[in-house]
Order: C-alpha cells, then sequence, then structure tokens
C-alpha cells in the first residue's frame, strides 16, 4: 500500500494524471470527454486512467466488458489525494 503522499507525487508528475483527476473532480466521466474537456489525445487519457485505476485513485463505474461508453469517476482515495495536492497548491488552477 503507498501513502498518500506517494500517490500525491505519482499524480503531480504527469500532466495527464493532473488532467483526469482534474476533470473527475467535476463529476464522472467517459475518456473521450476527458480527452475534449481537457484538450488532450485519448490515448494519452487511456493511459493516466489505467495507471491511476491501478493506484485505486479512479475507479470503472461500469462493467469491465463494456469496450464504448465506459465510465469512470474518482473513488474516495481519489477525491482525498485530489483535495489535498489542490488546498497544497501543487498544480495551477484550472
Amino acid at each position: 500500500m503507498t501513502s498518500k503522499w506517494d500517490d500525491i507525487s505519482f499524480v503531480i508528475s504527469s500532466q495527464y494524471r493532473i488532467a483526469v483527476l482534474r476533470r473527475l473532480a467535476d463529476g464522472p466521466a467517459t475518456p473521450s470527454r476527458i480527452s475534449d474537456d481537457q484538450d488532450l489525445g485519448i490515448a494519452h487519457i487511456s493511459r493516466a486512467l489505467q495507471s491511476l485505476t491501478e493506484r485505486d485513485l479512479v475507479s470503472l463505474l461500469v462493467s469491465e466488458n463494456r469496450r464504448k461508453g465506459r465510465v469512470y469517476g474518482l473513488t474516495d482515495h481519489g477525491e482525498s489525494v485530489w483535495e489535498q495536492i489542490i488546498t497544497e497548491g501543487m498544480v495551477d488552477p484550472p
């Protein structure tokens, strides 16, 4: 199990992970919606979602079998990490 600060460091070391958490803090979304809203490539967003899911910061809210329309949201831990990042001023405001 990683510490909260390890997860914070993991997130802030990638503009793509920051973008994903920033968007999901507003509510659940599909990878294409995150890509469009953050003006970033879908491949980068998909990789960021995968790594954030592996660290229990983001979760898939629909069946694993679903290939289109996959909806992701922040976990409680992800919300806590994002709130700490914002509180500490570790990312630029949107």
